[in-house]
């Protein structure tokens, strides 16, 4: 139907097709009886690929329900647990900083190959790769540094203040990051992480301004329950468990989506297909 639709259309960049030439248009009528079988085929096709994202996608809700959960049960501690120190996240902090943008008046400065990580780019993941790259000239020249892997980044500024990442390549940020290079005697990158992902909304809500923007300062100052590295361990195993299982539905749904939407335009194609008599 669509190549034949397409014969008829006009036009550049809208192409588009007329009534008149709508008319003209010629389509395949085979016994109503046929048409009925067809429809009811293609009917159930539809609906059955409409359940299924319905099942998959309450499965991933009941997945994330049962993560946030746990998670918050497993950091939530007892306010008398002698095992467990509050600090505050520059305490548990070897180097806190931010970024810089280098000047985008020099083109040269963003033809380089080093990451350089922007807030819209932090959104609780891991990074291994960032969209733009600058060149060792711009962090000279601006305040821009670079900062090993594994440090725990907090957007300051922007529709993503609050959210979280980990860098997992040395990179640079821009000035509205706040990033944590966790001291590993203290604490461990992931538990902060971890506890940082529950505390989202709280932190969002210390953002002051037009755009919620949150201080460094008040970022260094924001307190952690900090259990013994053991403790802090089992509890990133449970929580990277239970992670991976929501984020493998998230990636899966998708893909079983495609298939059944496949599997469905290529019925619908062979049931659509005639021979046209000579």
């Amino acid at each position: 139907m669509n190549s034949n639709i397409n014969r008829y259309s006009k036009g550049g960049g809208q192409p588009l097709v007329t009534a008149s030439d709508i008319k003209k248009i010629e389509i395949p009528l085979p016994p109503l009886e046929v048409q009925n079988e067809i429809v009811r085929i293609l009917d159930t096709f539809t609906s059955h690929t409409a359940e299924l994202q319905a099942e998959l996608q309450a499965e991933l809700q009941a997945r994330k329900e049962q993560y946030e959960y746990y998670r918050n049960k497993l950091l939530t501690f007892d306010e008398n647990d002698e095992r467990v120190k509050w600090m505050t996240l520059g305490e548990v902090s070897v180097n806190v900083c931010s970024g810089g943008t280098p000047s985008t008046s020099n083109k040269k400065y963003y033809q380089g190959h080093i990451p350089w990580l922007r807030t819209q780019e932090v959104d609780w993941k891991d990074v291994f790769y960032t969209k733009i790259k600058i060149s060792e000239d711009a962090i000279k020249n601006s305040s821009a540094k670079i900062i090993p892997p594994n440090c725990v980044i907090v957007a300051m500024y922007g529709a993503t203040a609050g959210k979280t990442c980990i860098n997992k390549i040395p990179l640079t940020t821009n000035q509205a990051c706040c990033n944590l290079e966790i001291n590993k005697d203290i604490a461990l990158y992931k538990y902060v992480y971890y506890w940082l992902y529950k505390e989202y909304y709280k932190l969002k809500a210390l953002g002051e301004g037009s755009q919620s923007n949150i201080s460094g300062k008040k970022i260094k100052s924001y307190a952690i329950p900090i259990p013994p590295l053991s403790e802090q361990q089992r509890i990133v195993s449970i929580l990277d468990k239970f992670e991976s299982l929501v984020n493998d539905l998230s990636e899966g749904l998708p893909a079983e989506i495609t298939v059944v939407q496949e599997q469905y335009e290529y019925y619908r194609n062979k049931l659509l297909t005639f021979k046209r008599k000579s």
